[in-house]
Parts: structure tokens; sequence; C-alpha cells
């Protein structure tokens, strides 16, 4: 199994660009052309001009420029084009490499939509050099966690703080509150 995220960048409340939009402009900037960037992405000049429009009309300003005649014609990407794709690529790539992290979320801030999470208080906690092993009363349980003691002091966590024990199925991790 594997995890999949799409990314869209927002302006205003409207959608900006997403995956496909991305992959045109991407594909514009790269042959200069609109005909090419159609025939390598696969889609008609038809959609590719109306997608181009739904950017520029949440945008609010134009996103290709379009050149004819002589030796420098083309169709090219504007300056703002060029910053919102490499927003949106920025942060798709942070996205995945979270996503793909396997150990992100142990020392993240507490950003988190996971379901399974269970708010408690350190009620034991037996410190190892390398391992260390949390018992967190959540009510009317008590679940152990066995974490990194790197982990147990960056977190900074102390008998009687209250955190949340993250569930996966091969493992509690924990997040202080």
């Amino acid at each position: 199994m594997k995890t999949r995220t799409k990314i869209w960048l927002t302006k205003n409340g409207k959608s900006l660009i997403g995956e496909g939009k991305a992959a045109l402009l991407k594909s514009i900037d790269e042959e200069k052309s609109l005909n090419k960037a159609c025939k390598k992405i696969n889609i008609s000049y038809k959609r590719a001009w109306l997608m181009l429009k739904k950017i520029e009309e949440s945008a609010g300003q134009p996103i290709v420029i379009s050149v004819r005649g002589g030796s420098k014609q083309g169709t090219f990407l504007t300056d703002y084009a060029k910053e919102i794709l490499a927003e949106y690529d920025a942060r798709k790539k942070i996205t995945h490499e979270t996503i793909d992290d396997k150990t992100f979320w142990e020392g993240a801030g507490l950003v988190i939509t996971a379901r399974n999470q269970i708010a408690g208080k350190i009620v034991d906690i037996e410190l190892g050099d390398v391992i260390s092993k949390l018992k967190i009363s959540t009510e009317p349980s008590v679940v152990t966690s066995v974490i990194t003691t790197e982990a147990v002091k960056k977190l900074n966590i102390k008998k009687d703080d209250h955190v949340f024990a993250i569930i996966k199925s091969t493992e509690v991790m924990i997040a202080k509150k």
C-alpha cells in the first residue's frame, strides 16, 4: 500500500494550479510552444487554453505570453507563472518528502490529522540508554509506548505531561501538547 497526496495552490480561495495545470505550465516552459506542449502531455489545444484562462482568472494576471512571427516566436511563461510553478514544485517536494520520511512524525511539531490519536497523561517513564518506555493513562486504559530516549529528551517529556498517543499498526508514537 502507498500513500498518495494531491497538492493545489489557491489564491483568495480559488484553485490556482494542481497537478494537471502544473504539468501544462512545465511543458509550455520546456517546449516554448502551446501546440507542442499539448502533444507532449496529451491534451487538446482547446483544453489547454481553457486551463490557462482559468489560471489567469484565479491569478488575476497573465500566465503566458504568445509571440507570433520571427525567430523568437512561441508561447512563454510570465515571471509570475514561473513563480507559481516554483512554489507548486517546492510544496509538492516538501509534502512528498514528509510523507515518505518514516521518522518525520517523531520530530514534527504536532500537526497531524491521524484519526487514531488518543489524548493521555504520562504516568511513568523508564529511561534507557537508547530506548525508553512511556506509560500513558488514556482513561480507562494505560498505553505503553517504546520510543527512543533521544525523542523523549527532544520532546522534553516528563511525568504528568499531557500527550497524544498516535497509534499505527506497528507502533505507538508520542506527541506533546
